[in-house]
């Protein structure tokens, strides 16, 4: 059996569950073939897509079948070689490496722009995927330099990486939750190169983010915004949720995903804990649909008829696989199984008559821009694959 059908295997048997016990998708016959057939002629779309250093997908309309694309300096353009990273190392066609190693020097000079906290996500999404097929010299060089860059926007006063530097009649010093996500970069940086700092900034931040970035309840705000030479605390707002108060989903899922990893190069048990909190609020969540895929946001007020987040989810998969590993809780592997099993079947994959390098439907990206709503975007593929191979190791 190859890994391909492996995969399909797992995933025709958690369809199954899935469809008997919430109905979701209840007008396809949900088998392993149809769950194979399905991912398989989306995976085949990323080979098809020409190589343009200017033409990183990033989204689509699809109604006008419009493809989003973006150079390098766009904080999603290193998933789309991640992406093809994945796929070979799921299916072991040597088409996928081939072209990942095609796309993945387009996301080098990014290690050097120190304009943007998502030098983790353009650098470590591309250059950390091939690392992971190939231990190249070359990849780990511009993960170091990566984090040395990322590493110029610490501040030691406040404890953090500033995420944003526009808005600044807006924000001071303004720290996103998706900040977690970049830390990752670091903690391998140090591994790779014996050099504590990175670590060290990583851990600060963080903590920092620990302690100002969540309410009560464990969801986390989207904004912490501070002063940027005493530390204080100025606003707890939010960008891309529906209010300064509400709880944007993709949110919870980069804080889940977030503080499992720290935990995972750290062993600090603080950062399990609130992984397992936030994962908590995001499983019982009253607004949360019986499929687990979730509206963009909790507190939208016009659910049940809100977009749905299919990106959101993945991350959520993702970081469950993981937080799984170190708790042995089932109920996180269940949950994220539940996850992964809607994501496959076709209410969310594309269809095979879509031409473009995408394989998940319904993400929103920007809801208060009114940019991205209902639509495929790029990351969530990454972490729907991420996910799918964090899957088969259980």
């Amino acid at each position: 059996m190859n890994k391909v059908s492996f995969i399909s295997l797992i995933l025709g048997f958690a369809l199954l569950a899935t469809a008997c016990k919430s109905g979701i998708n209840s007008k396809t016959k949900v088998t392993s073939a149809t769950t194979d057939n399905l991912l398989d002629a989306r995976y085949k779309m990323l080979l098809e897509y020409p190589v343009d250093s200017m033409s990183m997908p990033r989204s689509m309309t699809i109604k006008s079948d419009l493809i989003k694309k973006v150079p390098s300096r766009d904080w999603t353009s290193g998933f789309f070689a991640g992406n093809l990273w994945q796929l070979y190392r799921l299916t072991g066609n040597k088409k996928y490496k081939e072209q990942a190693e095609k796309w993945t020097p387009f996301s080098k000079k990014e290690s050097v722009n120190s304009n943007s906290h998502d030098v983790g996500f353009k650098v470590f999404c591309s250059f950390g995927e091939a690392l992971k097929v190939e231990n190249k010299q070359e990849y780990k060089d511009v993960i170091i330099k990566g984090a040395e860059t990322l590493c110029t926007r610490f501040n030691a006063q406040v404890g953090s990486l500033r995420s944003w530097d526009f808005n600044k009649d807006v924000w001071d010093f303004p720290v996103i939750i998706d900040n977690m996500m970049n830390l990752e970069l670091l903690f391998e940086a140090s591994k790779l190169s014996g050099n504590q700092k990175y670590h060290d900034i990583a851990v600060k931040h963080a903590n920092t983010t620990l302690k100002n970035q969540f309410r009560a309840d464990n969801s986390c705000y989207h904004v912490i915004d501070y002063d940027p030479n005493t530390g204080a605390v100025r606003k707890k707002t939010t960008l891309q949720g529906y209010n300064d108060d509400s709880v944007w989903a993709r949110g919870q899922g980069w804080a889940v995903y977030g503080f499992t990893m720290c935990y995972r190069y750290t062993k600090d048990p603080a950062y399990l804990k609130q992984a397992e909190a936030t994962a908590q609020f995001f499983m019982n969540n009253k607004n949360l649909p019986e499929d687990g895929i979730p509206y963009w946001d909790f507190k939208d007020p016009s659910i049940p008829n809100s977009p749905r987040d299919a990106s959101a989810a993945a991350v959520m998969a993702s970081g469950l696989y993981e937080l799984y590993s170190y708790t042995k809780n089932k109920s996180y592997l269940a949950f994220a199984d539940k996850i992964i099993a809607s994501l496959s079947s076709d209410k969310y994959v594309l269809s095979p008559n879509v031409k473009a390098p995408f394989i998940l439907d319904h993400s929103t990206g920007n809801w208060p821009k009114h940019d991205e709503i209902d639509e495929p975007i790029i990351y969530a593929d990454y972490y729907f694959l991420e996910a799918l191979l964090r899957k088969s190791k259980y």
